[in-house]
C-alpha cells in the first residue's frame, strides 16, 4: 500500500509538470522577443465604418436578448400557468416522476410558442424587421416591440392585481390600459398567472381525492390496515385520466384559458 502511494504521488508530480512545460511552451508561441511573454486577448473592434458599427451593435443587442430570453418566457408569457397546472396534475395522479421534468417542461414550453405566436409574429413584423431595414428608430422599435407584449399581459391580468402595484407604485391615474408601464404589469400578470395556475390545479385534484377517499375507506372496512391507499388508488386514476382522454382535454382547456 506504501509503495503504490507513494507511486501515485510521483505520477501527478509528473503530470503537474508535464502542465507546466505546455504552458511554457504555449506562451513562448505567442512571445515576440526572448523573455517577453504575451498573453492574447479578445477585442471587439468597431471599425470606422458605420456599418461595422451596426453590425456589432446588432450582435450585442442580440446576446442581451438571448441572455435575457428565459427570464422572459417566464415573466411575459403563459409558460408559467402551463407549468404549474402540469405540476398539480403529476401530484394529483401521485406519480412522482413520470412524466419527467424535461418532458412536461418541453410541454410547456411549446404550448408557449403555439398561443404566443400571433404575438410574435406581430413584434417580427412591427418592431425587428422594420429597424433592420433602417426604416424605424431604436426608439421606435421598442416601442413597436412592447406594445403587442402588454397587450397580451393585460388580457390575462386580473384588476386587483393590476390596481394593486398602481396603488404601489404613486397612485398615478392612468386613463388608458395601454399607459401603463410595462414594469407595473409585469409582476401584475405574474402573480395573475399564478393564482390561475393554482385554481386550475385544485379543481384537478378533486376527482383524484375522491378516488383516494373511496379506496381508504374501502381498505379501512375490510381490515387492510398495512396497506398503502396510494398503491391501490394509483392504477383506477391513471384509468380514469385515460378514460376522459386527459391530456387532449387538459391541453385543449388550458389553451382556451388564453384570452
Amino acid at each position: 500500500m506504501v509503495y503504490i502511494k507513494k507511486n501515485k504521488k510521483k505520477i501527478i508530480l509528473l503530470v503537474f509538470i508535464l502542465l507546466l512545460q505546455m504552458l511554457f511552451a504555449s506562451s513562448m508561441v505567442f512571445a515576440t522577443e526572448p523573455g517577453d511573454v504575451i498573453i492574447p486577448s479578445l477585442e471587439l473592434n468597431f471599425g470606422q465604418g458605420t456599418d461595422n458599427v451596426a453590425s456589432s451593435i446588432q450582435i450585442l443587442v442580440l446576446i442581451t436578448i438571448l441572455s435575457l430570453a428565459p427570464s422572459i418566457l417566464v415573466m411575459m408569457t403563459s409558460f408559467t400557468r402551463f407549468i404549474i397546472v402540469f405540476s398539480f396534475l403529476r401530484k394529483a395522479i401521485s406519480l412522482q416522476s413520470t412524466p419527467p421534468n424535461q418532458v412536461l417542461i418541453a410541454l410547456a414550453l411549446f404550448m408557449t410558442f403555439f398561443v404566443m405566436t400571433p404575438v410574435f409574429s406581430d413584434v417580427i413584423d412591427n418592431a425587428y424587421t422594420p429597424y433592420v431595414n433602417q426604416e424605424i428608430s431604436q426608439e421606435e422599435a421598442l416601442d413597436n416591440a412592447v406594445k403587442p407584449i402588454k397587450g397580451f399581459m393585460l388580457r390575462q391580468v386580473r384588476t386587483e392585481d393590476l390596481a394593486l402595484f398602481i396603488d404601489m407604485s404613486g397612485g398615478i391615474q392612468y386613463e388608458e390600459a395601454n399607459d401603463i408601464p410595462i414594469t407595473t404589469v409585469i409582476p401584475a400578470f405574474i402573480i395573475s398567472e399564478l393564482k390561475t395556475g393554482f385554481q386550475i390545479g385544485f379543481l384537478l385534484f378533486i376527482p383524484f381525492i375522491v378516488i383516494d377517499m373511496v379506496v381508504a375507506s374501502t381498505l379501512m372496512s375490510l381490515g387492510m390496515m398495512m396497506l398503502p391507499p396510494v398503491m391501490i388508488s394509483l392504477p383506477f386514476k391513471i384509468l380514469l385520466f385515460i378514460m376522459v382522454d386527459g391530456w387532449h382535454l387538459l391541453v385543449e382547456q388550458l389553451i382556451r384559458t388564453i384570452k
